[in-house]
This record gives C-alpha cells, sequence and structure tokens, in this order.
C-alpha cells in the first residue's frame, strides 16, 4: 500500500446466505474485483481483525474482503460493486492512509451513487491534509 492508496474492507455479510453460501459468494468476488482497475490488491479479510458481529470460519472473516485502491479509481471500484450487487446490502469501511476512515452502507443504486459521492468527498479532504 503506497501513501495515496486506500483500503476498502468489504462486508457482504448482510446478505441472507448460510456460512457455505457466503463464502462462496466472497470467494467468487475475489478474482472479478482484483481485474478492476483501480484495485492494487485484494484478499479475504483475515478473523484477526473481526468485528464483533462478523461471523469467522477457518481463520477468515466470512463474507469480507480487504482491497488497495488507487483512489482516483474510486469511481471504477464503486461502479462494479453497483453493477454486481446493487439491490443487495453491503458494508463498506474506507480507510485512507492517514488513518480516517468512512463508514458506507449501501442497498440500492441510488444507495451506491450517494455511498461513491461521500467516498469521493472523504478522498478530496485527505488530500487537503
Amino acid at each position: 500500500m503506497t501513501t495515496s492508496d486506500v483500503k476498502l474492507t468489504i462486508s457482504l455479510s448482510q446478505l441472507d446466505l448460510d456460512d457455505e453460501e457466503l463464502q462462496i459468494e466472497v470467494e467468487n468476488l475475489l478474482p472479478q474485483i482484483k481485474e478492476v482497475d483501480g484495485v492494487e490488491d485484494a484478499s479475504l479479510m483475515e478473523a484477526i481483525a473481526t468485528p464483533r458481529s462478523a461471523k469467522a470460519f477457518g481463520g477468515l472473516s466470512l463474507g469480507m474482503l480487504e482491497t488497495i485502491i488507487n483512489p482516483g479509481y474510486i469511481k471504477t471500484v464503486f461502479g462494479f460493486l453497483r453493477d454486481r450487487f446493487g439491490s443487495k446490502t453491503i458494508k463498506m469501511v474506507l480507510k485512507a492512509a492517514d488513518g480516517r476512515e468512512l463508514n458506507l452502507e449501501a442497498s440500492s443504486r441510488e444507495e451506491f451513487g450517494f455511498a461513491m459521492e461521500k467516498a469521493e468527498q472523504f478522498l478530496k479532504n485527505t488530500k487537503g491534509l
């Protein structure tokens, strides 16, 4: 992660899936998101940093991915997520290199648009530091 990259944690745990289906969903998403322009790296999230409300299995947090993205591609990444999950609830945490975090949730195409605007504003404020 460079000083300009940001971390985006994506949680699919709000989907109405059992543990096995949820793990399959996140494992299918991983290679797809790695191909999105601006995604520098992506991996399944390890359970060590699992929030209390999340489930863990075999050392991994079920339904959670960590990505490192170039902030100039935030629209591309959010567009991919909107197209893939436009009518399903997902939670995201955007973490800037300076440690600040922005928690986002979207469950419709409109909410993804709003979340993208919030993320862009957050990143603009980060650059001003």
